[in-house]
């Protein structure tokens, strides 16, 4: 009994704390987008109910930043998965210097997003004096704006590249754990190396991949940083998610009630991806 208390009183602080950093400023946006509560007349602020969301949902940016948002999710899943899976299986092989090839594949991982960006921008896709302008003109090529011509394509590259390392990190520690016996013993029935790699390390692969694209999916749900440094959600609605979009309607056009139930409903979107993903991993890890 008095052990019960004890351990109560331990978890305590924790789950104080928790209370704060979570459920109060989640209450707090739930009562904001149900006031209208724009920065610049705050003494305009009353109770308007569920506008706030009828406005977000109708707003004709919505629709293009859901969609942008679910393509750049998916198409950096894509991406980095494959790269990151290939890379790890290429590694996995003993050579020299391979320790300083992992060292090198991992360190854009541990990049700032905005100075990823700010490198993307500046260094690689720079009209003008960009690597792939440099490139393209010693071709004898018309120079690419990538950043205006294709927005988004460009900001999937910038967080691919950064995250590859994070799938490549994973996979890798996977690999490590795995049976040589098995591989041995599908050598000596005579199954090539393409054999082994389908039915032998992809299913002992499952579970990293099914944590690795949950995890990411959590983060490229809320990428930011890489669009606000280098496109500005635009052109038009062309790069804009919705995470920008919340941004966008609270500190640029300083609504915040609007802002707030935006907020809401990407809590709400991303809670359904969580659950989605929280059990796929959750039969990957059945079947192991």
């Amino acid at each position: 009994m008095m052990g019960g208390r004890f351990a109560n009183m331990l978890q305590a602080p924790s789950i104080v704390m928790l209370f704060l950093w979570m459920v109060v400023p989640l209450s707090m946006t739930i009562y904001f987008s149900t006031i209208r509560f724009n920065l610049l007349y705050p003494e305009r602020t009353g109770f308007i109910g569920a506008s706030n969301y009828e406005f977000f949902l109708t707003d004709p940016a919505f629709l293009p930043a859901a969609l942008n948002t679910l393509l750049l999710v998916g198409s950096v899943l894509v991406v980095t998965v494959t790269l990151g899976l290939a890379l790890a299986l290429l590694v996995n092989h003993r050579f020299p210097g391979r320790g300083i090839v992992r060292v090198m594949l991992i360190s854009p991982f541990f990049i700032m997003p905005t100075v990823n960006a700010l490198l993307w921008k500046n260094m690689f896709m720079n009209p003008v004096y960009g690597l792939f302008a440099v490139v393209s003109g010693a071709a004898g090529l018309e120079p690419v704006d990538w950043l205006a011509d294709f927005p988004l394509g460009s900001i999937i590259v910038m967080i691919s590249w950064q995250w590859t390392p994070f799938a490549f990190l994973i996979f890798m520690t996977s690999l490590q754990s795995q049976g040589q016996e098995q591989l041995e013993a599908a050598e000596i029935d005579g199954a090539s190396g393409w054999q082994k790699a389908i039915y032998l390390t992809l299913p002992h692969l499952g579970r990293s991949i099914a944590v690795v694209i949950m995890i990411q999916t959590i983060f490229h749900l809320s990428v930011f940083a890489e669009i606000f440094v280098t496109t500005g959600g635009g052109p038009g609605f062309d790069s804009t998610n919705l995470a920008f979009l919340i941004f966008s309607q609270a500190l640029l056009q300083f609504d915040a009630g609007v802002a707030s139930a935006g907020g809401v409903i990407a809590i709400i979107l991303a809670n359904i991806v969580a659950i989605f993903l929280i059990r796929l991993v959750g039969k990957s890890l059945m079947v192991r």
